[in-house]
């Protein structure tokens, strides 16, 4: 069974975990509405997306 040969330091520990951040979500805005949108989402509001009719636009 592997075994480390020397405690990992906080600091290599941290270092490696750097990249383990939870990032916001990004949003861009609708062109037609401007409403603001999660990219590669459809439009709730309107139900288009790429400009198509995807679904029936809520109430």
């Amino acid at each position: 069974m592997a075994v480390p040969k020397k405690k990992t330091s906080k600091s290599k520990r941290n270092m490696r975990r750097s990249h383990h951040a939870l990032s916001s979500p990004v949003y861009a805005e609708d062109k037609t509405t401007g409403e603001f949108v999660r990219p590669h989402h459809v439009c709730l509001k309107t139900g288009m997306y790429k400009g198509q009719q995807i679904i029936e636009p809520a109430e």
